[in-house]
């Protein structure tokens, strides 16, 4: 990877790309750069999403949480809602899917009012992904083999903001675990196999 600074915003990155490039964007940047808009205004969009979902306390089981309403009316917690990430690489692209924690087990089935759930209703098929980095492992094996400097540029803002999401998490959650490669991870990993990573375990 170079030694562009770590804090270069994505606009940045993307103009960078442009005047790499003459202006002339490849489409395999421009997928994963337009998922990376997407999720920098995950919390700002002001529309419902996994993400933001699982952040919205109204929608926890307040019992099971020994939840409670302070003087402001805000939801409080004295026990957070336990959490195992696991970051998913597929032929979509990256994906970071979320599971509840309850009594000891990974929860990948429906939870409708159960008693110890820390969700109200836990419903996989619309809950259990959080968000989608589209097209990041053809993007990243690209960066690779014949990446430029504006290329990894992108992989390591997205390893950033992708940290930064789960960081947000933890101040509401309690991650029992983080199963996966990271995208810092996964890059090294494709460079230890020179590439050749798409039949891999990693792959799902």
């Amino acid at each position: 990877m170079s030694s562009l600074a770590k804090n270069l915003s994505l606009k940045e990155i993307n103009a960078l790309k442009k005047k790499l490039n003459w202006g002339d964007v490849p489409t395999i940047y421009h997928l994963t750069s337009s998922s990376l808009t997407e999720l920098d205004g995950i919390l700002t969009h002001g529309f419902h999403n996994a993400f933001t979902n699982i952040l919205d306390r109204s929608k926890w089981n307040l019992p099971a949480l020994c939840g409670y309403r302070d003087t402001k009316g805000s939801i409080q917690v004295k026990i957070k809602p336990k959490l195992i990430l696991h970051h998913v690489y597929n032929d979509m692209g990256y994906e970071l899917h979320c599971y509840p924690f309850v009594n000891g087990e990974q929860i990948n089935s429906p939870l409708i009012n159960a008693s110890t759930s820390p969700f109200k209703v836990w419903l996989p098929e619309t809950m259990r992904m959080l968000f989608r980095i589209n097209n990041l492992v053809a993007f990243s094996i690209m960066t690779y083999q014949n990446g430029d400097e504006a290329d990894e540029a992108l992989v390591r803002y997205t390893y950033y903001r992708v940290e930064e999401l789960i960081k947000i998490l933890t101040e509401s959650f309690e991650l029992v675990e983080v199963k996966g490669y990271n995208i810092a991870e996964f890059y090294q990993e494709i460079i230890r196999r020179n590439g050749n990573i798409l039949n891999n375990e990693v792959i799902q």
